[in-house]
């Protein structure tokens, strides 16, 4: 099908793949993509940065605002009095904090003095409760803190964990849900805490005489305990100090520990079990005993400045010889499942302990001071589905765009195809449209130049033949001629008879010679000869040689000197082949220059930069002038052409062949040279031949 295809003048359509448009669009698809690859991975890098410090920040302010606000609430028995607290954590955080009753009541709102306050999220940040803390996730939209879910909201939230620290400024265990700031009736009174102080301030003082480095911490029920720097209790239990007097429960601590035993025992009654007795550690012993530890020796005597007066002591809770933990303190891993039974009821016995001391749980909402959520980054299926369509919509321009310069660049080429299929098939040569002045336009432009000089080549190789079939046929028709009347008898074999066959056989033979002669330089066949040259003492034997045919013609033939001016430089070129260039252009404006006329013959040094030939050094001009008729200058392209004549009949009265000036461009072009004419009509013509006057040394030189 494809040679048939072929054979009928029309080549199969090329697939997608392999034209120039299909190769377009997937280069422009490829870079396309690779653009929005590489700025997106770009944009990323260069905000991720940014984007990880916003959120930092959020989840730092709302942290300290839930944190604050879970330390008010543990404090203080109402929410009375927390709209001074919300507006300064409002003004610091640049936040709207609203807090509410669980009933969405308000109870403090940051925005309350705006006129219209916007209205709060469905969702909640947070629930403040004292006594219900976990650490578990809870929803901080846009700084970090999430829902029990686990999932962020519609804004753009993030997840982290929420764990309020203790009063020593460690995390809490995540299982005691009661904030360690919630201490209730075990909160000491002043008195209490500066007897206990004076204590610890002493067994601090002795340490560091021991070389023990230590501090006092203060818990947040008000009693101070003795902290060895490095954290190492054993270094405390070896010393000599007096510390038993900081493990002691005071009366305050007495009377809550034993409302909270109550407590206990009711709860662990309800599910048929026997009570338990707690220390202030709230560690318990099944069997109603206090759990056993080593009692410390007692010092020999009390520091100087020890108290007075000590606190007094519960001998039914107290637990000699052991550091007190405060009751937020995190009971210790359950072993079995009478353990995990007492410490869930210890739990419950907090929560209603302590239910009076603390603020009723509420409702945070921490918003936009504009009123909706705190920005946040979230590439969400939304997201991410926008970024999908947004590299699509690139993708999808950067094809359609490509398409539309594709085609208008396919479409000239395509009209170059088929006008070059056509000029093979034989049809006539035809021109493309040049669309503009671009690359493309100027292939089209050169393509119609092309298919024009094509057109001019097949015009003159028509009328080549032509010719030279007439130029033959003369010559051979007057030899037949001549020849047949001898043998008829009408022309008699004599001398003058003889010498025109001999004429019209040196025509005949001058034609063949031209045609060798044209035919070899077009195969660089011609063979030149040079040798050293002096151009004067050749247009003399040129001169010479014209003469008689001149005087014939009654045209006065001369060779030019210019007086004073230097004589031409010499040139390497082949005489022979020089003094038939020059010896055609003498006869040709021998022949169109009517009688009475002058033919005049010039030499002289020239530069190339006057005609651009560009050859080295200086150039001999060697110039033929005639005062003929002229030529028409719509004429003058043609008159080195094959066969060209200005006579149209060709008649050899008016002309010869029209081969002679051929030879000349072929023959100066051969010798590195060019050929020029300039002509006005009535006054004559000058025709040039440029030669450069420094050549190669004297050697055979094929052209």
């Amino acid at each position: 099908m494809l040679r048939r295809a072929e054979r009928g003048g029309q080549r199969p359509r090329l697939p997608l793949r392999r034209s120039l448009l299909g190769r377009l669009l997937a280069v422009s698809a490829l870079v396309a993509a690779c653009s929005v690859a590489a700025t997106a991975w770009l944009a990323v890098q260069t905000t991720s940065g940014a984007i990880e410090q916003e959120q930092g920040r959020n989840l730092a302010a709302d942290t300290r605002i839930l944190d604050a606000l879970l330390a008010y609430a543990a404090e203080h028995p109402t929410w009375d009095g927390v709209a001074a607290t919300v507006d300064e954590l409002a003004e610091t955080a640049d936040r709207r904090i609203t807090l509410t009753t669980q009933s969405r009541e308000p109870v403090a709102d940051s925005a309350a003095a705006s006129p219209l306050p916007p209205a709060l999220p469905a969702q909640a940040t947070a629930v403040v409760d004292p006594l219900s803390v976990t650490a578990a996730s809870a929803t901080v939209d846009g700084s970090g803190v999430t829902g029990p879910n686990g999932a962020g909201t519609a804004s753009g939230s993030v997840s982290v964990t929420v764990g309020a620290p203790g009063a020593d400024g460690e995390q809490r265990s995540a299982d005691d849900r009661i904030d360690p700031r919630a201490v209730g009736p075990f909160r000491l009174p002043q008195a209490e805490r500066t007897s206990l102080r004076r204590t610890a301030d002493a067994a601090v003082q002795c340490l560091s005489r021991s070389g023990i480095a230590s501090d006092v911490v203060e818990a947040p029920s008000g009693r101070p305990r003795v902290q060895v720097v490095g954290n190492d209790p054993d270094r405390l239990r070896s010393s000599s100090c007096p510390t038993y007097a900081l493990d002691s429960p005071t009366r305050t601590e007495t009377r809550a520990l034993r409302a909270l035993n109550e407590l206990v025992d009711a709860c662990l009654k309800r599910q048929g079990r026997e009570g338990v007795r707690l220390d202030l550690d709230l560690s318990w012993n099944s069997d109603g005993d206090p759990v056993p530890t080593a009692a410390p020796e007692a010092p020999s005597e009390a520091p100087t400045n020890a108290p007075t007066e000590a606190p007094a002591a519960a001998p039914d809770v107290r637990v000699p010889g052991t550091a007190v933990a405060t009751p937020y303190a995190t009971p210790s891993p359950l072993d079995s499942e009478n353990d995990r039974d007492i410490a869930s009821c210890v739990g419950i016995a907090r929560q209603e302990q302590l239910s009076s001391y603390v603020a009723a749980p509420a409702l945070l909402f921490i918003t936009d001071p504009g009123g909706g959520a705190v920005p946040g980054f979230e590439l969400s299926a939304a997201n991410t589905g926008k970024v999908i369509g947004a590299a699509a919509l690139v993708l999808a321009l950067t094809v359609g765009a490509s398409v539309l310069a594709g085609v208008r660049l396919v479409r000239p080429l395509h009209a170059l195809t088929g006008a070059a299929q056509r000029m093979r098939d034989g049809e006539s040569p035809s021109q493309v449209v040049v669309a503009g002045d671009n690359e493309i336009g100027r292939l089209a432009a050169a393509f119609n130049d092309m298919s024009a000089h094509r057109a001019r080549l097949e015009e003159q190789r028509k009328v080549m033949v032509s010719d030279v079939a007439h130029e033959l046929r003369t010559p051979l028709s007057n030899i037949r001629g001549w020849l047949e009347g001898a043998q008829d008898g009408i022309a008699e074999a004599d001398a003058t008879f003889v010498s025109s066959l001999l004429e019209e056989a040196v025509q005949l033979q001058h034609i063949i010679d031209d045609l060798q002669d044209l035919s070899a330089a077009d195969a660089g066949a011609l063979r030149l000869h040079p040798e050293p040259v002096r151009i004067e003492e050749l247009l003399a034997q040129v001169a010479s040689a014209h003469q008689a045919e001149a005087e014939a013609a009654g045209v006065r033939l001369t060779v030019a000197v210019a007086a004073g001016s230097e004589p031409a430089p010499a040139l390497d070129a082949d005489p022979v082949r020089l003094r038939q260039a020059v010896g055609n252009l003498v006869a040709n404006a021998v022949r169109h220059t009517p009688p009475g006329g002058h033919v005049t013959l010039r030499a002289y040094a020239g530069s190339p930069g006057d005609t651009g030939s560009g050859a080295a050094g200086e150039e001999v001009v060697v110039e033929v002038a005639d005062t003929g008729s002229g030529i028409e200058p719509e004429d003058l392209p043609y008159v080195f052409d094959r066969f060209w004549r200005a006579e149209k009949s060709r008649s050899r009265r008016t002309g010869g062949s029209g081969l002679g000036l051929a030879i000349v461009r072929k023959l100066a072009e051969a010798h590195g040279g060019t050929t020029g004419v300039v002509s006005t009509v009535g006054q004559g013509s000058v025709f040039t031949l440029r030669l450069p006057s420094a050549g190669p040394d004297p050697m055979e030189t094929a052209v």
